[in-house]
């Protein structure tokens, strides 16, 4: 079994703030940092460290070959990104405010130039059985579900950010869906957890579902049951890359043959972690201080319900 994560790579700009900007409003900034980050970046990072060997593909300008070096630091094969010739590296500016909040304004850049051929190019490396991890920040995704269906691996979406086309995408190829609340109520009209698990279950049969709730945990829906799991509480700092962490953790999880409840502790052990750290992609744990700051919580938070 091998693991694909074909995702955005960006430059995060992270700017904390007193608080987040208004309407009409130039505010000063009282630190600045500039990182890797993207929802693919980060997702494929907390894959590698959560214990999981990982292919990225993507694409990069020639501002961002420093973001290679960061998943290679991390344990990710990048011999499958390639680099725009004539666009920058997509980017990100981000508020961070006191509370470790953060609102985010996102420029797609090189991600949004992928064509179908660097797709088929990418896809024939892999196998039925492979598992294909997808977030809705490059183009051609709907043809990325398609061909990952047909090819007959097994593919994870986080339709993050939520817009208009993915609305109207068929999602039949996605074998597991992770998604935030407001997401998933965008998605399906539904406001309760347990109603938008249960209409996108419905909607799209034999798909699994995981729902991130915020800080009232997390909600999973699968071929084990409806689990619930609650947040480990600690001091916010920033909440950039938290859930990046936790569904690279869950599925890292999942894929090294941990039960879902098993993967829902550890993602949300993963996330806290992360959630205490400034930063997005720098603020993703390793496996063994995972590990270690669940050693100390028996039983398990994770529930059925």
């Amino acid at each position: 079994m091998k693991v694909l994560n074909f995702g955005s790579l960006n430059i995060d700009r992270s700017y904390i703030v007193p608080h987040f900007v208004r309407a009409g409003e130039t505010l000063a900034s009282l630190e600045m940092k500039t990182a890797g980050g993207g929802k693919g970046l980060n997702q494929s990072i907390a894959l590698a460290r959560a214990g999981l060997p990982v292919w990225h593909a993507g694409k990069i300008g020639s501002d961002g070959a420093f973001l290679l070096r960061e998943l290679s630091e991390s344990g990710v094969d990048v011999s499958l990104v390639h680099q725009d010739s004539i666009l920058p590296t997509g980017h990100a500016i981000i508020q961070v405010d006191p509370l470790g909040q953060n609102c985010i304004l996102l420029y797609g850049g090189a991600n949004q130039s992928i064509s179908r051929e660097e797709v088929d190019a990418v896809l024939a490396h892999f196998a039925p059985g492979d598992w294909l991890f997808l977030q809705n920040e490059i183009s051609c995704l709907p043809y990325l579900i398609a061909q990952g269906r047909e090819r007959g691996m097994q593919v994870v979406l986080n339709p993050s950010p939520l817009d208009d086309a993915l609305l109207h995408t068929d999602l039949s190829g996605v074998s597991w869906l992770i998604l935030n609340e407001i997401e998933g109520a965008g998605l399906t009209g539904e406001q309760e957890p347990q109603d938008i698990c249960q209409v996108l279950r419905r909607r799209w049969p034999g798909m699994q579902v995981v729902l991130t709730l915020g800080d009232n945990g997390s909600l999973c829906a699968s071929e084990q049951g409806l689990l619930r799991q609650a947040i480990f509480p600690v001091e916010a700092v920033d909440s950039t890359a938290a859930g990046d962490t936790f569904t690279g953790y869950f599925f890292a999880s999942v894929c090294m043959g941990l039960s879902h409840a098993q993967a829902l502790t550890r993602a949300s052990m993963a996330a806290a972690l992360a959630v205490a750290r400034p930063g997005a992609a720098p603020s993703i744990p390793h496996a063994q201080q995972v590990d270690d700051a669940l050693t100390a919580l028996v039983p398990s938070k994770s529930s059925a319900i």
